[in-house]
């Protein structure tokens, strides 16, 4: 049963913010992200209304704001609202509506504004907010002033709906909505007259049919395994970057592909490929450090490639494809372009969940599958299977064997030892690459989550909290720089339910410019890119009271990684030397397979 609520009868604005609100719950809004600040004052209030079904969430920091939501958006798979007032308020998300273009998360932004006449006449607090994010949003629009007439009102709802559908369909992303309002803004009474609508709003009928569902595109075409992959002896698949909303059916539709083709499947560590290991006989998690070494990598040149998403981190993997130059498909729904070294490449639009069961139907019974298998022996796969035993193997004991915090040894450790299922978190630059060289094939179902569409480090700790907020408790893995950059994160802990466990690589400074060219030229590196800051993160954590202790040993990090507290906030600090580390990194990963033959 639909109750207008009293509040909306007290002004013009105040009502149109109760049809956007409600029109939002009913699709299926469940989280709003309000920044303090006058001009958005109606739909801050309206948004505070609809507790509990929408739970607002007052956050000062629009930047931060705007990573908790997309953080959000992520965990649950749904769009998130986030709101500010007008002027440079907006420009502050505007980073974080970059990433969820690039990443593919939806994001409902709305924006709130002075009406036209308040425009381009030095009034306080007022830029130009059209068209604010560029090309970046799916789709953007302004709304009309605010108006009590039905027909408006009707406009009002729809509007909203398409900018619900258009986060999701037929690519996830943004979307932006600026909102004008003309004062009064509080919930006063503006000398309106507004009795008709008792007599004329019937809100049962007025959002009659509106559907709490995920909007669905389309269907793709059908598209049939080629017979050239299936006669293909040197096909490898790559398992790029990924955070599917069903990890476990996008790695059993990989895995069936790779075993209908007999092909090795490269799994980068921001996949979830490696925490549903067993499901994957051919899964090779080494293939940075086996193409380190040149003769091995020009032994295992493929013809054909199959890369499902984006293509991972590994410039080394990159570096070799650019090289060989093979023929190449890329199995991802969106209609980007997923090909940075622009090769001989056909995109097929769809999921490779689809892929699989398009085949399926068509391939019948099970005599039917086994034909697809190659006739030839899988001298190829075998290759790469014995390669990725010998890797591996030599990987894992010397990280077993290392008592020095070594910082990549803390992707190691950590893929071994969080409870099931954990949420994970990996900020940009060193921890994605040292998940990457070290992360070990498991079986927990670790749900892996980070920001690599524009792969910047701004909103690192506010995306991990927006991930964790009313999740299982989770773990994020960052550096120092990371997470200095977006200490205004810590400002939402009294509004954050759950837990949230900050694995701190405290090399004070910017470890991945270490392993550039520019690291031997000091000066003027360390000022401009070592940047070292040298903070007591012992005193930053208890200026925003949250817990802190500093890890001296690997026994240590174990034991607080598993169990893991049910609720709060805390830093397990590593303080690490970015130098060595460094140094380590260049003189072993080459080694790894540097005596591997196949």
């Amino acid at each position: 049963m639909f109750d207008l609520m009293p509040i909306a009868f007290k002004n013009i604005n105040q009502l149109w913010a109760y049809i956007l609100t409600e029109t939002l719950k009913q699709l299926g809004l469940t989280c709003a992200i309000i920044c303090p600040g006058s001009r958005s004052t109606p739909l801050a209030v309206a948004f505070a209304q609809q507790a509990p079904e929408i739970e607002a969430i007052s956050v000062l920091d629009e930047r931060s704001a705007a990573f908790f939501a997309l953080g959000q958006a992520k965990a649950t798979g749904r769009p998130v609202v986030v709101v500010c007032t007008s002027g440079t308020a907006g420009a502050n998300f505007y980073s974080a509506v970059i990433e969820a273009a690039y990443s593919r998360v939806p994001l409902l932004v709305l924006t709130s504004d002075r009406p036209p006449e308040l425009r381009d006449c030095h009034s306080g607090q007022t830029i130009d907010q059209l068209r604010l994010y560029g090309n970046y949003p799916n789709w953007q629009a302004e709304l009309a002033l605010p108006s009590a007439e039905m027909a408006m009102l009707a406009y009002l709802r729809q509007m909203v709906i398409h900018s619900w559908e258009t986060t999701q369909i037929p690519t996830k992303g943004p979307v932006h909505l600026n909102i004008p309002f003309r004062d009064p803004l509080a919930p006063v009474p503006d000398a309106s007259d507004l009795s008709f609508l008792q007599s004329q709003f019937h809100p049962e009928e007025f959002f009659k049919g509106i559907a709490n569902t995920t909007p669905l595109s389309m269907p793709h075409a059908a598209f049939l395994i080629p017979q050239e992959w299936k006669e293909c002896d040197r096909g490898i698949i790559i398992a790029g970057v990924a955070q599917p909303q069903q990890p476990q059916e996008y790695c059993q539709a990989i895995a069936q592909l790779s075993q209908t083709l007999k092909w090795p499947v490269l799994a980068e560590g921001l996949s979830p490929l490696r925490n549903y290991a067993d499901l994957n006989p051919y899964l090779i998690s080494t293939y940075d450090l086996i193409l380190r070494n040149q003769p091995l990598a020009k032994q295992l040149a493929p013809k054909m490639v199959i890369q499902i998403g984006e293509m991972p981190t590994s410039k080394e993997l990159r570096t070799w494809i650019d090289a060989t130059q093979p023929q190449r498909w890329v199995i991802d729904p969106s209609g980007q372009n997923l090909d940075p070294l622009h090769g001989r490449t056909t995109h097929l639009r769809m999921r490779v969940e689809q892929l699989l069961w398009e085949n399926e139907e068509v391939m019948g019974d099970e005599e039917e599958n086994t034909s697809l298998s190659p006739s030839f022996p899988p001298d190829y796969l075998h290759q790469w299977c014995a390669a990725e035993v010998e890797v591996r193997t030599a990987v894992d004991q010397t990280m077993g064997n290392m008592e020095e915090l070594f910082e990549g040894k803390a992707a190691w450790l950590i893929s071994q030892m969080l409870p099931p299922g954990t949420p994970l978190f990996i900020a940009n630059s060193m921890p994605v690459r040292d998940v990457e060289f070290f992360w070990k094939p498991n079986n927990l179902g670790v749900r892996s989550y980070f920001n690599r569409g524009a792969n910047g480090i701004d909103g690192t700790l506010s995306t991990a909290l927006g991930i964790a907020h009313r999740q299982q408790s989770s773990v994020m893995l960052t550096g120092d720089l990371a997470l200095l950059h977006d200490t205004n994160g810590f400002l939402i802990r009294n509004k954050f339910i759950g837990h949230l466990t900050i694995v701190l690589i405290n090399n004070n400074g910017g470890g991945i410019f270490e392993m550039l060219p520019i690291a031997k030229f000091d000066p003027p590196f360390e000022e401009f890119f070592g940047t070292p800051q040298d903070i007591d993160f012992a005193q930053l954590c208890a200026t925003y009271n949250v817990q802190h202790e500093l890890i001296t040993s690997w026994e240590q990090l174990q034991q607080r990684l598993n169990p893991l507290p049910a609720k709060g906030i805390r830093v397990l600090e590593l303080q690490t030397n970015r130098k060595a580390d460094a140094k380590w990194r260049q003189d072993n990963l080459r080694k790894f397979a540097a005596d591997t033959a196949i």
